[in-house]
């Protein structure tokens, strides 16, 4: 298989993330710059091994679960759930909310687990295997904001600023307030987002890092913004620095990271 053909196929798979009800042979060919015939011959392949399939009435593709399947036996078989979910589950017991991890992938975050503290009917609670949103989330500024000020920019610029249409519009939009959303986020010692991901909520995230010093992830809070109002702000990054730390000396995902 040529390296253009490689490319080709994960333009696709990263594509379809973003539209799980799936689109036409002719916006994924031009969404990933492939000529319609190839992409029909590349579709068609990935449909045979049972990774995509074909609305039968509008014909759109999209991915099947096999797809995301292939993730969570990695994650299975590293034993990062084993050890993640019991302090998960703990950190959403004592806040009452939901609390997630997302791990680093490259330039990139995604989320990989959850755990969800609030008994009450008004949850927030969002799919889990999507990406992350870096400049638009608190997760993603509390990663960036452990790298080189000009790397983080750099892997924002390169992804643009544009959100997902679920988004609300109070959104970072430039590099100017990029650079200091990452300066108060150093400064305050956690990612905080108002707002942003959605109307009435408020998330808050530290990042895991290892004993190398590398960060490798982020333990989140999220919830409805009228039961995290300001007077529990430091008790909610409290709470996660404590869990992140207990979390990076056990980190099961050690011979990836080198630490």
């Amino acid at each position: 298989m040529s390296q253009l053909v490689i490319d080709r196929l994960l333009d696709v798979v990263e594509l379809l993330v973003e539209h799980p009800h799936g689109i036409s042979l002719s916006e994924i060919s031009r969404r990933c710059d492939i000529p319609k015939g190839a992409a029909h011959r590349l579709v068609t392949s990935m449909v045979e091994r049972g990774y995509l399939e074909q609305d039968a009435s509008s014909e759109w593709y999209r991915l099947t679960l096999k797809t995301s399947g292939l993730g969570f036996r990695f994650l299975a078989e590293s034993g990062l759930t084993d050890v993640t979910q019991p302090i998960l589950n703990r950190l959403g017991q004592q806040t009452k909310e939901l609390s997630r991890l997302a791990v680093v992938q490259g330039q990139s975050l995604m989320w990989v687990a959850k755990a969800q503290g609030s008994p009450l009917a008004l949850r927030y609670d969002p799919d889990i295997g999507t990406p992350v949103v870096l400049h638009a989330t608190a997760v993603g500024r509390a990663w960036l904001s452990t790298l080189d000020e000009e790397e983080a920019l750099g892997i924002v610029l390169k992804a643009g600023f544009e959100v997902p249409a679920r988004f609300n519009r109070n959104v970072i939009t430039n590099a100017a307030d990029l650079r200091a959303e990452l300066a108060a986020t150093r400064r305050r010692g956690y990612g905080l987002a108002i707002e942003e991901g959605e109307v009435n909520t408020v998330a808050f995230a530290v990042p895991v890092t290892v004993p190398n010093g590398k960060s490798v992830g982020t333990l989140s809070i999220a919830g409805p913004i009228m039961r995290l109002s300001a007077d529990r702000y430091e008790e909610i990054a409290d709470s996660l620095k404590k869990s992140a730390r207990e979390l990076a000396q056990i980190w099961p995902l050690r011979q990836f990271v080198g630490a």
